[in-house]
């Protein structure tokens, strides 16, 4: 393994979620093999899971996100109970997706910088309408500052402190967050 691999290595995640969340939300981070889930305990599993995909550090911190995100009543169903509709949307669609995945990009996008990990936005549709990138990233970066300005939701900011402990990152600051930068040598 790379030394780039071992700093971000899933394991360390699956550590860090369990000491901070399981004993107050009986929730533990799973490396899954397939599609990420998320799992609310019931008779054949004791707690609640959050399950990734593929052992990828990127999407543990994506579905770490979308945790953050749900209140109590969404944890207690089958991936919070959200509509998904997988790659192939159509633009209609895409739209919805959109909509719903700011706030958890946003906050993928804040456990990305405590933990020095690079973050791209995620259209997640390879096979239907893109839409515009730059304008869906533009609305996630508007909820990072907004998250700068009043706060973190408390469990996400728990995982931020974490996160920052384990990697030894600065506090949180926008000018961390660089967006504005590769966008304009992007556009350039």
């Amino acid at each position: 393994m790379s030394a780039a691999t071992d700093k971000h290595h899933y394991q360390t995640l699956i550590t860090l979620f369990e000491s901070t969340f399981y004993r107050t939300f009986n929730t533990r981070l799973v490396k899954g093999n397939d599609e990420p889930i998320y799992l609310p305990s019931n008779e054949q599993c004791e707690f609640n899971q959050i399950v990734f995909a593929h052992g990828f550090f990127a999407s543990a911190l994506h579905e770490i996100a979308h945790w953050c995100v749900a209140g109590e009543q969404r944890r207690t169903q089958v991936d919070f109970g959200y509509w998904y509709c997988p790659d192939g949307r159509n633009a209609e669609q895409q739209a919805q997706f959109e909509q719903v995945e700011i706030k958890p990009q946003a906050l993928e996008w804040c456990f990305s910088v405590a933990c020095a990990f690079p973050f791209k936005v995620s259209v997640d549709n390879l096979a239907g309408e893109a839409g515009d990138r730059f304008a869906f990233q533009a609305k996630v970066y508007e909820q990072v500052q907004h998250y700068m300005q009043v706060g973190l939701p408390t469990r996400a900011a728990q995982f931020v402190k974490a996160l920052r402990q384990h990697y030894h990152t600065p506090e949180l600051r926008i000018q961390e967050f660089r967006w504005q930068a590769q966008q304009q040598a992007i556009t350039a």
